[in-house]
Formats: C-alpha cells, sequence, structure tokens
C-alpha cells in the first residue's frame, strides 16, 4: 500500500505506485516537517572503478596542496576543479603478488574493497566483505535498497579470467561475504526495472511484448502523481516536475537503445555473445543511463551506496568511437612505445569525459536543505592498479569527488606517506557514513580529509 497522500506533510518514503510501477519521491520541502529532527540530508557514497591503471605520465600532478593545472586525463574535470580531492600514496598490499605469481588484474579487482588478498583459485573463490557492505549491513535498512552494483560489460562469474584467478574477481567490487560476490547489474532496462519496478522480474520477451503497450512507467502512476501535485507548493511542484522528467529521459534513452539493439546482429557484437536487452551500442550512451539512474537512486534516497565497475579488470574492449580499434587491455603493455601510450591516455581521458558529465548533473540537483546533491557525496573515481605496464599497486589513481555532507573541504592534492593503506581512506569513509569501525583490511589508521581550512 503507498502511503495516503493528503494536505498533511508528507512521509519520506512516500510511493506513487501503479499497476507493477512503485517510484519513490525525491526529497520535497513537504517533508522537512517529518524530518525535523534529521532535517541534515544523508551522506551517500559511490565508487567508480576504471580498469587496466592509468597512463600515470598524463594522471600524476607534480604539487601538493590547492589545485592548479590538472594533468591532461584529469582536465575534463577543470570546470568542477572545487569539487574534487586527488589522493596520492594510497596502496593496496593485497593486490600485489605476495609468492602467488602472475594474475594482477583479477587480485587488484578482488581486493579494492575488501582489503584483502583474494585466494587463488578458479573454484572455491575467497575474498572479503567489501567495506560498502559492512556499511550496507548497518545503514541498508533505511534505503528501498541496501546498495547498488551495477557495472557496464560482460559479468561472468565463472571461469579462469586471470592467471588461476577467478572471473568473480575481475568482475566484481562488492562482496557480501568473503565468498559472495554481488554481481553487477549490467542492462539499463533491468536497472530501471529494479528501481521502479513493483511486480515480477520479467523475461526479455516479456518486457519486449510489455512495452508495446507501456508508454512510459509514469503513466501506471497517474492518479496518485495528480493527488500529490494538488497538495504541493510551488517550489515542491518545480522539483516533482524536474525528477519526473528526468526519469522520462531515462525511458526515452532506453527506447532508443532498444530499438536500435533489435538492428544489430547479436553474432558480430562481442565475438557472438548476444547483446544485453537494452544495452546501448554506444559507451558514452551506456555511462549516461546509468549514472542518470544513480542520480535518481540518490535523489529519491533509494540507495545510499553504489559501486560502479566501468568496464571489467583486464578487459580487450576497444573504443572505435574515439578511432581506437585495439583492445584496451592489450595497450597497457605497451613496452613504452609512444603511439601505444598515447591511445592509452585517449582512453583515460575518454572514461574522465563522461565522468564529468555526471559531476555536472549532480551539482544541478538540489537536496533536502536547498544544498545541491553532490555537496553530500563521497564518489571515488580511480583504479586498482598504478600502470597497467608496470602492474604496480601503490600511488593508485584516486579522486574523491563531493563533500560527503559539507565535511571535506576539495580543491587540493593531498599526498600521504608511501605505501599507506587504502583501506585507511575506507576508515574515514564510514565515519562520515555513520559506522565507525577500528580496523578493516590492513589499515593502519584513518586519513585527514576534512581540512576546512
Amino acid at each position: 500500500m503507498s502511503t495516503p497522500i493528503t494536505r498533511k506533510h508528507l512521509n519520506r518514503r512516500t510511493l506513487l505506485r501503479g499497476m507493477g510501477a512503485a517510484v519513490a519521491l525525491p526529497f520535497l520541502d513537504s517533508m522537512l516537517p517529518a524530518m525535523a529532527k534529521t532535517t541534515k540530508p544523508p551522506v551517500r557514497m559511490a565508487f567508480v572503478y576504471v580498469p587496466n591503471g592509468m597512463d600515470v605520465r598524463n594522471w600524476n600532478l607534480d604539487y601538493e596542496g590547492p589545485l592548479k593545472a590538472l594533468s591532461p586525463i584529469m582536465k575534463p574535470m577543470e570546470q568542477h576543479k572545487d569539487e574534487i580531492t586527488i589522493l596520492g600514496n594510497l596502496t593496496h598490499n593485497g593486490g600485489r603478488a605476495l609468492l602467488d605469481g602472475a594474475g594482477d588484474h583479477g587480485r587488484c579487482c578482488g581486493s579494492y574493497l575488501t582489503g584483502v588478498q583474494p585466494k587463488k583459485t578458479v573454484v572455491d573463490i575467497r575474498a572479503g566483505i567489501s567495506f560498502d557492505q559492512i556499511v550496507a549491513n548497518k545503514i541498508g535498512s533505511q534505503t528501498r535498497f541496501p546498495s547498488l552494483e551495477l557495472g557496464m560489460e560482460d559479468s561472468r562469474q565463472a571461469g579462469d579470467c586471470d592467471s588461476g584467478y577467478s572471473c568473480a574477481y575481475t568482475n566484481n567490487l562488492a562482496w557480501r561475504s568473503e565468498t559472495q560476490p554481488l554481481p553487477p547489474i549490467l542492462d539499463p532496462r533491468a536497472l530501471f526495472e529494479r528501481l521502479f519496478g513493483a511486480g515480477p522480474v520479467l523475461t526479455p520477451e516479456a518486457k519486449a511484448r510489455q512495452s508495446q503497450f507501456r508508454k512510459s512507467i509514469l503513466d501506471f502512476v497517474t492518479e496518485d502523481t495528480k493527488k500529490l501535485e494538488a497538495g504541493l507548493g510551488p517550489t515542491d511542484r518545480r522539483k516533482l516536475d524536474e525528477y519526473m522528467s528526468s526519469i522520462r529521459e531515462v525511458e526515452r534513452q532506453l527506447e532508443k537503445a532498444e530499438k536500435e539493439n533489435a538492428q544489430i546482429d547479436p553474432h558480430k557484437f562481442n565475438a557472438g555473445l548476444e547483446k544485453p536487452y537494452g544495452v546501448p551500442a554506444d559507451f558514452a550512451e551506456h555511462f549516461k543511463l546509468m549514472t542518470d539512474m544513480m542520480t535518481i537512486a540518490f535523489q529519491a534516497d533509494l540507495t545510499r551506496i553504489i559501486t560502479f565497475l566501468v568496464t571489467h579488470e583486464g578487459t580487450s574492449r576497444s573504443y572505435r568511437e574515439i578511432g581506437i580499434s585495439d583492445g584496451h587491455h592489450p595497450l597497457t603493455h605497451h613496452r613504452n612505445l609512444p603511439d601505444l601510450m598515447e591511445k592509452v591516455t585517449q582512453i583515460n581521458t575518454y572514461h574522465m569525459q563522461q565522468f564529468s558529465g555526471w559531476v555536472e548533473k549532480l551539482k544541478t540537483i538540489k537536496d533536502s536543505d536547498g544544498s545541491r546533491l553532490l555537496d553530500n557525496l563521497m564518489i571515488v573515481y580511480g583504479a586498482g592498479l598504478t600502470d597497467g605496464n608496470k602492474h604496480n599497486h601503490e600511488d593508485l589513481p584516486t579522486m574523491m569527488v563531493g563533500r560527503g555532507g559539507s565535511y571535506f573541504k576539495p580543491g587540493k592534492r593531498i599526498v600521504y606517506r608511501k605505501e599507506t593503506p587504502m583501506c585507511n581512506l575506507f576508515l574515514t569513509m564510514m565515519d562520515r557514513m555513520g559506522v565507525p569501525v577500528e580496523h578493516f583490511g590492513d589499515s593502519t589508521g584513518r586519513v585527514q580529509l576534512a581540512d576546512l581550512g
């Protein structure tokens, strides 16, 4: 049952319901009295993981302190310079061989959020609970979804994906337990149905039949929407209209992708593997669809924790849309050949361009107290390898975006002591999420981010 909609204060968990649909609401002024004791917006966190390391020549900055000129790969973030913190010398020792031989791609991804070295195996996998799930176990009951795990590429969970390391390590960031990874949702349509569907999970065939009759999921909640609008002030009506417009735009993008997919021969896609139902052929379109829905999920407080595996570790995806037909992973083994290194930089920069577009959107969304949604976010953008050619795990490329509830003052580069565990950053983030713990992974303490200067 949906919460009754009246002219009284709205409950934060009010849903607009219709046949097979349940649309949560963004923060509205009408909800504030009901939230009088906790008017500050919640802090959220997200991880955006890019594979195969970086061309560190074009990532690293040669200075500390306030941000000045950005490196070539970071250039797309120039307009967001005041929103980012570049963190130096964070290390994942669990990604190193430690007598286990080859397999850096499997280890670096498997250890990224768990802080432990994964077991070298293709059968009895073992890593550790990831810190995002420790947080989800504590605060997840406050939202519809304790966490969301998303990705953009093949997510096989079995087999050998890297020198004896299971595909479960290369294809997952989040781990519910040391033996249970949480596979990411890859298909934008599947994510949309999860966020807004209230009925049973449908097969692609059933979804295709349903789409012939469904113009918009919002059509099913029209009656509830009209009742709600009748009791809202002009500011809330504008917020609601903008929010609903965002959902309709996602639907429009999905419809476009599905029409284009219907014209693609699946046997020519990805070496004969059938393309997922709603995945756009274009990388940038796919990225935008996923991040648009991530924005909606945060805006409506559907979840406060998201992990986003942009493409899986060790991927050989090509980027023909920017003129690169070579596979990403082979290019990172560039042997210091300038033309190959330049292509790696182009790919790294292309990823950053898409990320910058998402950050721009987050700056435009208002939270419950009038602050920007970005102000109450902690987004870590980074890689589990430093240099894809060297396969090293120290001084990992790491960018923090957002202010963590107006707690961090971004716009600077912080360089920690060499070999500072990445898990020290996780402890600090857990504190901001209201889930303090004494120790995680190989942590030795907490990093300082709260310089309000």
